[in-house]
């Protein structure tokens, strides 16, 4: 063989070893063997005069084009780590759908002269909000299809559905980047349309004043704690919004409720141990919320109503719980 044979040969097998090793070299640039080391940046923070130091505090800048450059290559690793589980995940997620019935349809639940459910569609992700007046063989009514509220988002969720004393409407609250901080709505059912109440910035906590007009809801606060309970009145400006209740010990959580009778609203005041419920005739929502119990450290309770008295389940003096009752006056 000549000099330029040989030559000729080994160029072509360096050609055949690069065509073979270059897209392997390029996999392993898109899918790294390494996971990513998230860089360390102290920052100290000082409460109740101890200070701690978290070295990934930069992390929380979700808007951050860093934090959200590492959250890529976490994912870029995680993604390589898992590649050779890729026909497996499928055959699991086919496995798993064929168990859930995708066209499905709730309980209905009467309420008033409606019977309200919830009804799934195969090939679509989230539940469509219904009811029929009087009986199950009338007319539907959608109230709330959330496909097509999710549509354009990558993420969704609906937190509260709660529809008004008379039926004619529903407030209700959206999430749409997954933060749990819901944005509050209030739709008019005879209509279709929004009002123009639009409040941010809300938890898992809504009710009605039974006069149809006034709405009682929780925001939070820097450390996503829903800590103050504030009522709105329809058709106001929602800057205005009365502070019901401001709950400065970071121990307790605020949420409002009502009693199964629509009698009364709750102001429920809850730490890991220790309870406070307070009371409002929900037919005079703008008045004063009652202390049912003072909270005392250790003591739980919770409180339902029905005629002249409030039903009482707590701990006190009861390891187990006990069911005790008390009257209104």
């Amino acid at each position: 063989m000549s000099l330029t044979d040989k030559f000729a040969s080994n160029g072509s097998r360096r050609i055949l070893w690069l065509s073979v090793w270059l897209p392997i070299c390029a996999s392993c640039a898109m899918f790294p063997t390494k996971p990513p080391i998230a860089a360390v940046h102290p920052h100290s923070t000082t409460i109740h005069g101890q200070t701690r130091v978290d070295d990934y505090h930069w992390l929380r800048e979700r808007s951050s084009s860093k934090v959200i450059d590492y959250l890529k290559a976490e994912n870029r690793y995680t993604e390589a780590q898992m590649r050779h589980t890729k026909t497996l995940q499928k055959t699991l997620y086919r496995e798993m759908k064929s168990r859930i019935k995708e066209t499905d349809l709730s309980v209905p639940v009467r309420d008033g002269g409606y019977f309200y459910y919830s009804r799934t569609v195969e090939g679509s992700q989230y539940p469509i909000r219904c009811r029929k007046m009087g009986n199950l063989e009338a007319e539907e009514e959608v109230l709330l299809d959330a496909n097509r509220l999710a549509e354009g988002h990558d993420y969704f969720r609906i937190g509260v559905y709660k529809v008004s004393p008379n039926h004619k409407l529903l407030a209700y609250s959206v999430d749409t980047v997954g933060s749990e901080t819901y944005t509050l709505y209030v739709k008019d059912l005879e209509t279709g349309g929004l009002l123009l109440d639009e409040i941010p910035n809300t938890y898992y906590s809504v009710e009605w004043g039974n006069d149809n007009r006034t709405i009682f809801y929780t925001i939070l606060d820097a450390a996503k704690r829903p800590f103050k309970l504030l009522r709105h009145t329809l058709g106001t400006d929602t800057n205005r919004d009365v502070v019901v209740h401001n709950e400065t010990d970071e121990r307790f959580f605020v949420s409002v409720s009502k009693t199964r009778s629509d009698k009364y609203l709750l102001l429920n005041l809850g730490s890991q141990i220790t309870s406070e419920v307070r009371y409002l005739d929900a037919d005079r929502p703008t008045g004063a919320f009652t202390v049912v119990q003072p909270r005392v450290q250790g003591m739980e309770y919770d409180v339902n109503h029905h005629g002249d008295h409030f039903y009482i389940v707590t701990n006190d003096n009861a390891t187990n719980f006990t069911l005790v009752r008390a009257p209104v006056t």
